[in-house]
């Protein structure tokens, strides 16, 4: 369930999450509640390395990047050729007889 929350900040504070939001894509409530978690997140989430990592690498991640996660890895994988196996001759004796 969601409630309304009313804060009141500085113009600056206002001009600056704006900027920071739009640069995102986000809206200023999005932004704002995801400031929300990352301040209130209990101790057995900040003793997970994993989730104390969350939310540290923001800038220069496009804004679907949840969304599209397969297709910006795609984008950044290299793989390694495939190994070419050849095929073994078999010596007559072990050649199967075709099936009636």
């Amino acid at each position: 369930m969601t409630r309304p929350l009313q804060v009141f900040v500085e113009d600056d504070e206002l001009s600056r999450l704006e900027a920071w939001a739009a640069k995102r894509g986000w809206t200023k409530s999005q932004a704002i509640r995801v400031a929300i978690r990352a301040l209130v997140r209990s101790d057995s989430e900040e003793q997970d390395p994993l989730l104390a990592l969350s939310g540290m690498i923001v800038e220069g991640l496009p804004s679907d990047a949840s969304e599209s996660f397969d297709r910006h890895l795609l984008a950044t994988f290299v793989a390694e050729r495939s190994t070419p196996y050849r095929r073994v001759a078999r010596s007559s004796a072990t050649r199967r007889r075709p099936r009636a």
